[in-house]
């Protein structure tokens, strides 16, 4: 049986953290950052940790931490990179509905600033734009629900993503 969480899944920038603190607030859940979780545990902001181990050992300490999550009524934001590894995401839908933050191109390189500094799991050589077009696919396999949030304010987002899981 499927917990009563909300999962937000999608690129960074697309405002996971910002709706989902806003969202838990609206529905008086709970509220869990899995980056956060992970620099709790390593002891490291994700930066560090990617230089460290590299992006393929970040995607599994990432995937580690999302699949071992116990959370119930609460709002969950995952990091963007948490779609690489299935079984990660199979658990997070046993968790509850996973909601994809859709937003285009043009508004997350606009939101954007540097990616390394940010600790986004980018493959060696990869641009943002390769980055968006290699998860946009993944980001819509695995979610339950795709709110589209190009051109809203914050409160208008979390007003979407509320009505879309409410139907």
């Amino acid at each position: 049986m499927r917990k009563g969480n909300i999962i937000l899944i999608g690129m960074p920038g697309s405002g996971k953290t910002t709706i989902g603190t806003e969202l838990s607030e609206k529905l008086g859940y709970g509220y869990v950052d899995s980056d956060s979780v992970i620099v709790a545990r390593e002891g490291k902001r994700l930066p560090e940790i990617i230089e460290q181990i590299g992006r393929e050992g970040f995607l599994d300490i990432e995937a580690k931490v999302n699949s071992e999550l116990c959370a119930d009524r609460c709002v969950i934001a995952t990091g963007g990179s948490v779609i690489y590894r299935d079984y990660a995401m199979q658990k997070l839908k046993t968790m509850g509905k996973l909601v994809y933050l859709q937003l285009s191109y043009e508004t997350i390189e606009r939101r954007l600033g540097d990616l390394k500094a940010r600790g986004v799991a980018l493959k060696e050589g990869f641009t943002l734009r390769d980055l968006y077009e290699e998860r946009t696919p993944l980001y819509e396999k695995y979610a339950d629900i795709v709110v589209k949030l190009d051109g809203k304010t914050v409160l208008q987002s979390v007003d979407a993503v509320a009505e879309a899981i409410q139907q």
